[in-house]
């Protein structure tokens, strides 16, 4: 078969039935696909179905008709070359939950106002790179300890620990590249194993922040230019990337990329990426690669 078609729910929330595995099947087959077998990777949460003679956008297309409202998510791409070799993740609402920048914010007093700006700068309302000099200069003043505080209440998105720990035991260079701050990024590294981190830099002097970012700023084509970089001095071709993200300036790293992954992304991402992850946890990322149960490193980091 030339492509695979992979189904997958929320590990914490198995829902993946033969019968649904069955639908989707019949569904291709109706509308003219050669199909082949059920493969499942993990019983009851990620099944792989083989296909040619149809697109994977097609594919996609019709897996959702035929899951209706089930809570599964759908990724169809070529069969070839699944298994990536190097990752490069956003960090924040991403690898972590939060928006750390809103989050500072709100320890600041000024949360509404800043929350507002990001929401409109990640649905690509505004310019990233604006929207991010004018968030930050409401942040002149405060104290720079606010940011340790912060630290210690991001959570990890489910599944992140999982992801990173299992394509590095099976030799992938992972990256986390991300329009927040290096002060995160540098402790999030840290504690998932990332191999490189890059970020913003807040300024600060005398033990307050300055209201400006360090110059050059992190832009949606600094993502993309990580993402090429990366590949490149690894010798890798295209194909064997991987990105994920949520936020429009994700958009460009997520489009060059072998296989981007929209997760639980804004309106505009959704509309520009095929491949979406809404109901799965990040381990999705490995089932989509094709790893199997027993290829996964479980990891407790919370």
């Amino acid at each position: 078969m030339d492509f695979v078609l992979t189904l997958i729910t929320d590990p914490a929330r198995p829902g993946l039935s033969q019968e649904l595995v069955e639908k989707v099947r019949q569904e291709l087959t109706g509308q003219g696909a050669d199909i082949g077998q059920a493969d499942w990777l993990h019983q009851g949460i990620a099944c792989d179905i083989g296909f040619s003679r149809f697109s994977p956008g097609r594919a996609e297309s019709a897996a959702r008709l035929a899951l209706q409202q089930a809570p599964v998510d759908a990724i169809a791409q070529s069969a070839w070359d699944r298994r990536k070799k190097l990752l490069v993740a956003d960090m924040d609402s991403t690898i972590i939950i939060d928006e750390t920048l809103d989050e500072l914010a709100a320890l600041a007093g000024v949360g509404d106002a800043i929350a507002e700006i990001t929401r409109r700068a990640m649905n690509g309302k505004l310019g990233f790179v604006d929207a991010l000099r004018e968030r930050v200069s409401m942040l002149k003043g405060v104290d720079a300890g606010l940011m340790a505080e912060t630290y210690k209440s991001l959570q990890l998105m489910p599944g992140a620990a999982t992801l990173i720990a299992t394509m590095r035991h099976h030799g992938a260079y992972t990256a986390l590249v991300s329009g927040g701050f290096t002060y995160f990024t540098r402790r999030v590294k840290e504690r998932l194993g990332f191999d490189y981190h890059e970020a913003n830099i807040l300024d600060e002097q005398d033990g307050l922040l300055t209201g400006r970012v360090i110059e050059p700023i992190l832009s949606p084509d600094r993502k993309l230019q990580a993402l090429n970089q990366m590949a490149t001095a690894s010798g890798l071709d295209p194909e064997l990337t991987m990105a994920v993200g949520d936020g429009a300036n994700d958009i460009k790293m997520l489009a060059a990329a072998g296989i981007g992954i929209a997760y639980r992304a804004k309106p505009m991402v959704r509309d520009t990426i095929r491949a979406k992850v809404d109901h799965s946890d990040l381990t999705a990322l490995l089932y989509i690669q094709g790893y199997r149960q027993d290829e996964i490193i479980t990891s407790g980091q919370s």
